[in-house]
């Protein structure tokens, strides 16, 4: 059962002792959030509309930042995720989010988890989630992407995630120009990207995080 933590920033974010992994930085769960995903991805890309994947819904904040980006930029943005083991209703309820965002974020954050998984809906005037409960490894991913967010566990609690047959899977997914952000730099990952057509640059990462990667499909 994950249990929830307080981070630097005062948002939450949940720790699963089976793994000994945290869901964000606990240097600020929403601050690494909006840093990498948001700064560095999303603000990033040109295109329009903005179709995103993401690896790894987990707590849905990274769908909650991102259907404030689209609202608050008059983006069209079209949000796919899968997740293996979505959480339950009761650990959605106790995250405090809805209350640290734009206010905007309380009802788009009850609409996001409220959305059914499998179907896809309209959550905003110009935010579509779909939400897969799915197995990156064995499942297909549906559609091409011009924007990745890569945020499952890390390589070191979940290798068989960071392999070349899924960032395969993830490169032949995203359109030329795609932009994959993810927050392992590992010589590894790098490598594995590079050898599946992206360009790598290594970024200033934010507090408690030296570097973080960003990655176009070439």
């Amino acid at each position: 059962m994950p249990e929830i933590i307080i981070t630097e920033d005062g948002s939450h974010t949940l720790f699963v002792p089976e793994l000994g992994e945290y869901y964000h930085s606990i240097h600020g769960a929403i601050r690494e959030s909006d840093f990498i995903f948001i700064n560095c991805g999303l603000d990033f890309s040109t295109a329009d509309p903005v179709r995103i994947f993401e690896a790894g819904f987990g707590t849905g904040l990274n769908a909650l930042l991102t259907g404030i980006y689209a609202l608050t930029h008059d983006r069209e943005i079209l949000y796919t995720a899968i997740e293996m083991f979505p959480l339950s209703g009761d650990i959605i309820d106790s995250l405090n989010y809805k209350e640290l965002v734009a206010p905007e974020g309380r009802e788009l954050f009850k609409r996001i988890h409220s959305c059914k998984w499998g179907i896809t809906e309209k959550i905003s005037r110009n935010f579509t989630l779909h939400k897969i409960k799915g197995d990156l490894i064995s499942d297909e991913i549906p559609g091409f992407f011009n924007l990745i967010y890569f945020d499952a566990f890390g390589p070191d609690k979940q290798p068989e995630i960071w392999t070349d047959e899924v960032f395969e899977k993830i490169s032949y997914s995203t359109d030329h120009n795609g932009i994959l952000v993810t927050y392992s730099v590992k010589g590894k990952i790098q490598r594995i990207l590079k050898k599946n057509g992206f360009i790598v640059s290594l970024l200033p990462g934010p507090p408690g995080k030296r570097q973080i990667l960003r990655a176009v499909k070439i």
